[in-house]
């Protein structure tokens, strides 16, 4: 059983945190979007693609944008709009301006920043339509420069009727004679205009908020003199407010008494209007942008907390299949060894030797079982100690076929289809000839009535799209493929075909590391598998190995292994293992065989013995050891006063530290945990004899 409770909560919080983000993108008013910039060969911009965008974006492009290329509905979009917009994508840096779109006959204010990982090369936009604004101001700009070019002009303007009045004030009588005009403004009886009106009269018809600020305005230039400008609001004989430019010049007596305060009244309502229409666009633009980008980072944050909550639930759900399925295999074997030795223990006591033969086969049986389970493991995790060769896999292929014909039975006939001038690879030879048979047990499972297996060979080039479609690197490949006629398997099955212990196979007819491990092989030797299947045609699975440039090795024969002594005198071997039993059984071995044998524990007790005067023939070491000096450096540091130093390794690990580019040295070998005596004993033998 698997607690999902954290995975549920995660999904729900995701859920719930794309409804918020969503309510606010379909409700604010400004244009939202987040696009994907499309580059060429040469890392150019090239087109954008519109992955979400808010339904007020959709109004100001008056097309429904979600998933469309840019190219599609504008199609004469200006070159600057993919240059900038690939700009923020590539460098990661936002970016405020304003720019006319001709495509859609259009000022925008826009706002562009960096979303989701790098690679996605994804920006979010905010858009505002700023057309009037700016037609407004270079209405403003085109008046005050042909006013500033034609002052003249101007007051004839002013003079003709622009002026919507005039005053006259009389200073130290605090009388206002005013125009009809100025009197309409004011909503004042034009009567009073002719005869006089206290400056408190006209204030009370000033906007409350405005009479401190004109107040202090009229003090002002009547205590200095001069000319006089200032905005204000007034009510006019409708009752409503209006905004006016009160301009005038105060004179004075040469003692510097105010005299005078005569002036014209200007009607600035619509120019207010469009400022203040500009100033708070600007000011909703601004505060959007800001509080924009901060949920912008807030949602991205949630999403990235999500999927990170996600991705550990399905690692711990991952993590909690493949120990299940180890702990369900390994126990099986663990009760057939222990359950022998018991049996063993009791026969021997009891004296029946006869049936000791019997469970020690079944105990060796199921270890062997339990060695080829750790490699398949190890090769899954591509942590699989290899030792790989240049090799010609047409003549591996071709020494194989009686093998699988025999593994697949005479209802299932084998096809070959050889490339004649085939490439060789740097590959473990024994593990592709067991992957190479793995996959034609697979082919024959899949076809239970009988049918066809074709095994193929051939040289592929493996060019930049390619490679981004099968996860390679560019170059050159060979390719193995084991294509069969079977049932086929359906796209949700091809998904989980690499998952260790996934297996579509009745229970005990499967341990669901086949497909698993041949992928951990391929990507361990720089290659890539696929598989292409559709139900009721077939399956077809590709090996891609990268090629070798070099000649194959010739096969060479196996050694025969054997315990009787074949040591000449005085020479010695050095174990070096952290686990005693593993040192016992080497040193046994070592004895029957007729040599002197000299143990340690780690690398630092068998590196003393290695720069002593003792006479050492053969190095035998662990990689793995405790103490901070692996086999591997203790190896090349004893070799540099003992160049000829022969050593085997022996480790159930694929360490990193094992190998240099990808091969052993002369003078080394590696052997596999758990080995076989006899082949222990060989390989003793061949490197002794070297």
């Amino acid at each position: 059983m698997l607690d999902l409770t954290g995975l549920r909560r995660a999904e729900t919080a995701l859920r719930a945190s794309e409804e918020r983000f969503r309510t606010i993108l379909d409700t604010i008013e400004a244009a939202f979007a987040i696009v994907e910039v499309k580059f060429d060969g040469d890392d150019r911009p090239v087109d954008y693609r519109f992955i979400e965008a808010n339904p007020a974006f959709e109004r100001e492009a008056g097309v429904n944008l979600r998933g469309k290329w840019v190219t599609e509905f504008a199609p004469d979009l200006e070159q600057f709009w993919f240059e900038t917009y690939g700009r923020v994508a590539k460098t990661r840096e936002p970016i405020s301006f304003e720019n006319y779109a001709e495509a859609f006959k259009r000022w925008f204010d826009v706002r562009a920043v960096p979303v989701g990982a790098p690679d996605d090369r994804q920006i979010a936009i905010i858009f505002n339509d700023v057309t009037a604004r700016r037609e407004a101001e270079e209405r403003l700009r085109a008046s005050e420069a042909w006013a500033r070019e034609n002052v003249e002009r101007v007051q004839l303007a002013l003079a003709a009727g622009a002026i919507i009045g005039t005053w006259h004030w009389d200073l130290p009588s605090d009388r206002f004679t005013v125009d009809e005009g100025f009197a309409r403004s004011f909503g004042l009886d034009p009567a009073l205009g002719r005869e006089g009106i206290p400056l408190a009269r006209i204030v009370a018809t000033v906007h409350p908020d405005d009479q401190a600020g004109l107040a202090a305005a009229i003090d002002e230039v009547v205590a200095r003199g001069g000319a006089y400008a200032h905005q204000y609001r007034v009510r006019r004989h409708d009752g409503r407010y209006y905004w006016i430019e009160a301009n005038g010049r105060v004179d004075h007596a040469a003692d510097g008494t105010p005299l005078s305060f005569p002036g014209v009244l200007l009607d600035v309502q619509e120019r207010r209007i469009v400022e203040q229409e500009r100033d708070r666009a600007i000011a909703q633009l601004r505060s959007l942008t800001e509080t924009l980008e901060q949920r912008v980072a807030e949602r991205t944050a949630e999403l990235m907390d999500a999927e990170e909550q996600l991705r550990q639930s399905q690692k711990m759900e991952a993590v909690g299949q493949l120990t299940g399925g180890l702990a369900h295999d390994f126990n099986n074997l663990l009760a057939g060894i222990s359950g022998s030795l018991e049996l063993m223990s009791t026969r021997i006591a009891q004296g029946r030797l006869k049936d000791v033969d019997r469970y020690m086969a079944a105990a060796q049986g199921a270890a062997k079982r339990a060695a080829a389970l750790t490699h398949r493991l190890l090769a899954f995790s591509r942590r699989q100690t290899l030792d790989p060769k240049a090799t010609d896999v047409n003549l591996l292929v071709g020494g194989m076929l009686d093998l699988i014909q025999r593994t697949v039975g005479p209802s299932v006939r084998i096809d070959t289809a050889c490339h004649p001038d085939l490439w060789p690879a740097l590959v473990d030879p024994s593990q592709l000839e067991n992957a190479l048979l793995n996959l034609c047990i697979n082919a024959r499972d899949a076809m239970p009535e009988g049918g066809r297996i074709t095994i193929e060979t051939g040289n592929r080039w493996i060019d930049r799209p390619a490679s981004l479609r099968q996860d390679l690197p560019e170059g050159q490949y060979l390719a193995l493929s084991v294509s069969d006629t079977g049932i086929g398997m359906p796209p949700e099955v091809v998904a989980k075909a690499f998952d260790p212990f996934f297996t579509t196979k009745p229970l005990g007819q499967g341990t669901g590391l086949g497909l698993s491990m041949i992928y951990g092989f391929a990507k361990q030797s720089g290659g890539q598998v696929r598989i292409h299947s559709v139900e009721g045609e077939g399956t077809s699975v590709s090996l891609y190995l990268p090629r070798h440039r070099g000649e194959a090795q010739a096969e060479e024969a196996a050694p025969q292994g054997s315990l009787r002594p074949v040591a000449e005198t005085g020479e010695t071997v050095l174990i070096v293992d952290d686990e005693p039993t593993v040192r016992m059984l080497v040193t046994d071995v070592l004895a029957e065989l007729g040599y002197t044998a000299i143990e340690a524990a780690d690398g630092g007790g068998g590196l003393e013995v290695l720069r002593s005067d003792a006479r050492i023939d053969l190095l035998i070491t662990d990689v793995g050891l405790p103490g901070g000096l692996n086999g591997r450096q203790m190896a090349d540091a004893a070799r540099v006063t003992r160049p000829d130093l022969k050593v085997l390794f022996i480790t159930g690990y694929a360490e990193t530290a094992l190998l240099s580019n990808g091969q052993l040295e002369p003078g080394m070998a590696v052997l596999t945990k758990p080995f076989a005596v006899d082949t222990l004993a060989s390989r003793i033998r061949e490197l002794i004899a070297r």
